[in-house]
This record gives structure tokens, sequence and C-alpha cells, in this order.
């Protein structure tokens, strides 16, 4: 007997979609700056400039790429800055609402984040939404990468679920591009670390809030 494929799946991105840490990334990206010197940079910019791999958009600040001296102290800057502001932030609104419907719909869900596995796991748990998912897969390598092959092996782990059936919903150009490079799709939310112009440009349905999101995922995983 063949696997059975659910009716549709989620793959949901954590950092700026599920989890509203926005604040956090800012205050952390700005100590990493301060450390090269760099002045403070505002949300706005951020979201104009942001992209990964996350050496190719300090080179967007700083006009060449970091050295590896400099990329290594501005990533454990961030990380160690974040760390302390996270505990601060909180689910976006409607999130546990929204899970909840999906999940009693019939329908399955997973979460694939590049934050840490180790930390992001106890995190996702503390809000009470882990029994939401049939996986939460963080990133277990160095940071700063693509999501491309992670996803490629997250949809490998998920029994009875189809790649075609399957929707990333994320808040980032490369969450997009990660679905599709795995044979998903994707819609893109402009609330996390990208403004609308950025995440228009991949060419995939974006919207201003995840209960569009959702519905748009529907509509794709039905067509």
């Amino acid at each position: 007997m063949g696997k059975h494929i659910a009716d549709a799946h989620i793959v949901w991105d954590w950092n700026g979609t599920l989890f509203h840490d926005t604040h956090a990334v800012i205050s952390a990206t700005n100590a990493a700056f301060a450390e090269l010197g760099l002045a403070p940079i505002t949300l706005e910019k951020y979201r104009a400039l942001y992209c990964v791999p996350v050496p190719k958009f300090y080179e967007r600040l700083m006009g060449r790429l970091p050295t590896e001296t400099e990329w290594l102290l501005m990533d454990e800057t961030f990380h160690r800055h974040y760390t302390r502001h996270a505990p601060d932030c909180g689910l976006a609104e409607g999130v546990e609402l929204l899970l909840a419907g999906w999940q009693a719909a019939g329908r399955s869900q997973s979460i694939l984040s590049m934050y840490g596995h180790e930390e992001l796991v106890p995190l996702v748990r503390r809000f009470g939404i882990a029994e939401r998912f049939v996986r939460v897969d963080g990133r277990t390598g160095p940071s700063g990468g693509s999501k491309a092959e992670h996803m490629v092996r997250h949809l490998g782990t998920l029994d009875g679920v189809a790649p075609g059936r399957t929707v990333v919903i994320g808040d980032a150009a490369d969450d997009a591009i990660a679905a599709l490079h795995a044979g998903a799709r994707a819609v893109l939310y402009t609330g996390g670390s990208h403004g609308r112009s950025s995440l228009e440009g991949v060419g995939v349905p974006v919207v201003d809030s995840l209960a569009d999101a959702v519905r748009v995922a529907e509509e794709i995983a039905a067509g």
C-alpha cells in the first residue's frame, strides 16, 4: 500500500513569521555593526537591504564583503545580543488560532528555521504550540547560509507530504527560493525581515497578514 498523501501541508518559517522578533533582530544587528564602527540601521533600511547569505547583506552596507574575522565577530555579537532580547518577543498576532484551524481541518504543518535547532525547539514548546506541528527543524550547521538544501532535507523527512502540495510561508525572499528549489510553492509575508518591494521581486504571492498567507496557501494547495 502506498503512502497517504495529505490534503495540504504548510512549512512555516519561524523568525519574523510565526515569531515576531523584529525588535530583537534590529537591536542585535546594530550591536554587530557597532563592533566594526558602522552606523545603526533602521527597520526600513534593514527590510530594504536584507538578504542571504548574510555576508552579502553586510556587503550592501559596508561596500565590501566582511573578512572572515569580521564575519565571525559580527555573527557572534549578533547571536549574543539576539539571545538577550528574544525573551521579550512573542508570537505574531493571531498565530495560535491559525495553527489550530489548519490542524483542525486535517492538514499538516511543520517548522523549518535557520535559527539554531537547540534554541528553537524549547522556544516552540514554551509557547504551547509544539503539538500543532509534525516536525520542527532548526539549523544544525553554520549560520548565515541559504535555506534551500535544508528545505529539501526537511520535506524528505515528512511522511505522506508531497512537495507539490506544500506551501512555504515566510518573511524572506530566501523562503520562496528554498520552496521552489524543493518543488514546493510559497507565500511571503511583509511583517518580518523584507519590505514588499524586495519580496515582490521573487514572483510569488505577497501578503500583509498571516491570515491572508494561510488563505492563499489553501488556494495554492487546492489548485
